[in-house]
Protein backbone atom coordinates (compact mmCIF):
# COMPACT_ATOMS: atom_id res chain seq x y z
CA UNK A 1 0.00 0.00 0.00
CA UNK A 2 2.80 2.48 0.84
CA UNK A 3 4.34 2.04 -2.61
CA UNK A 4 1.05 3.18 -4.21
CA UNK A 5 0.73 6.10 -1.79
CA UNK A 6 4.36 7.15 -2.43
CA UNK A 7 3.70 7.05 -6.17
CA UNK A 8 0.67 9.33 -5.81
CA UNK A 9 2.62 11.73 -3.56
CA UNK A 10 5.43 11.74 -6.13
CA UNK A 11 2.98 13.04 -8.74
CA UNK A 12 2.20 15.92 -6.39
CA UNK A 13 5.91 16.57 -5.86
CA UNK A 14 6.41 16.65 -9.63
CA UNK A 15 3.81 19.45 -9.86
CA UNK A 16 4.68 21.40 -6.68
CA UNK A 17 8.12 21.43 -5.17
CA UNK A 18 8.59 21.09 -1.41
CA UNK A 19 11.58 23.02 -0.08
CA UNK A 20 11.53 21.19 3.25
CA UNK A 21 11.73 17.53 4.19
CA UNK A 22 8.77 15.63 5.56
CA UNK A 23 8.14 12.09 6.72
CA UNK A 24 4.92 10.10 7.04
CA UNK A 25 5.49 7.56 9.81
CA UNK A 26 2.94 4.76 9.42
CA UNK A 27 4.31 2.66 12.29
CA UNK A 28 4.80 -1.00 11.45
CA UNK A 29 3.65 -0.39 7.86
CA UNK A 30 6.74 1.75 7.21
CA UNK A 31 7.57 5.34 6.30
CA UNK A 32 7.44 7.64 3.31
CA UNK A 33 10.03 10.42 3.38
CA UNK A 34 9.80 13.42 1.08
CA UNK A 35 13.35 14.53 0.40
CA UNK A 36 14.86 16.48 -2.53
CA UNK A 37 11.65 16.26 -4.57
CA UNK A 38 11.34 12.51 -4.18
CA UNK A 39 8.98 10.26 -2.20
CA UNK A 40 11.20 7.55 -0.69
CA UNK A 41 10.26 4.46 1.30
CA UNK A 42 13.18 5.18 3.63
CA UNK A 43 13.39 6.39 7.20
CA UNK A 44 15.54 9.53 7.12
CA UNK A 45 15.84 12.59 9.36
CA UNK A 46 13.30 15.24 8.27
CA UNK A 47 12.11 18.73 9.25
CA UNK A 48 8.65 17.41 10.11
CA UNK A 49 7.20 14.00 10.95
CA UNK A 50 3.55 13.12 10.58
CA UNK A 51 2.45 9.99 12.40
CA UNK A 52 -0.58 8.48 10.69
CA UNK A 53 -1.85 4.99 9.93
CA UNK A 54 -1.35 3.76 6.37
CA UNK A 55 -5.13 3.49 5.87
CA UNK A 56 -5.68 7.07 7.07
CA UNK A 57 -2.82 8.32 4.87
CA UNK A 58 -4.50 6.64 1.91
CA UNK A 59 -7.78 8.39 2.80
CA UNK A 60 -5.93 11.70 3.22
CA UNK A 61 -4.30 11.65 -0.22
CA UNK A 62 -7.58 10.64 -1.87
CA UNK A 63 -9.42 13.54 -0.24
CA UNK A 64 -11.55 11.31 2.00
CA UNK A 65 -10.01 12.55 5.26
CA UNK A 66 -9.91 16.21 6.24
CA UNK A 67 -6.43 16.94 7.65
CA UNK A 68 -7.65 19.44 10.26
CA UNK A 69 -10.39 17.13 11.52
CA UNK A 70 -7.96 14.20 11.57
CA UNK A 71 -5.47 16.28 13.58
CA UNK A 72 -8.17 17.37 16.03
CA UNK A 73 -9.31 13.76 16.48
CA UNK A 74 -5.76 12.51 17.04
CA UNK A 75 -5.61 10.49 13.80
CA UNK A 76 -2.61 12.61 12.78
CA UNK A 77 0.22 13.58 15.11
CA UNK A 78 2.77 16.16 13.97
CA UNK A 79 6.24 16.67 15.39
CA UNK A 80 8.94 19.05 14.23
CA UNK A 81 8.24 22.06 12.03
CA UNK A 82 4.43 22.44 11.88
CA UNK A 83 4.69 24.94 8.99
CA UNK A 84 5.97 22.12 6.76
CA UNK A 85 2.85 20.06 7.50
CA UNK A 86 0.71 23.05 6.52
CA UNK A 87 2.21 22.92 2.99
CA UNK A 88 0.68 19.49 2.37
CA UNK A 89 -2.60 20.87 1.05
CA UNK A 90 -0.88 22.29 -2.02
CA UNK A 91 1.12 19.13 -2.51
CA UNK A 92 -1.79 16.70 -2.21
CA UNK A 93 -4.43 18.90 -3.83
Amino acid sequence: MLMEIASRIQKGLDRHSLDNTLKFDCGEDGVISLVDGRALLENVETDCTIRISASNLDKLIHGKLNPMSAFALGKIKVSGDMSVAMKLGKLLG
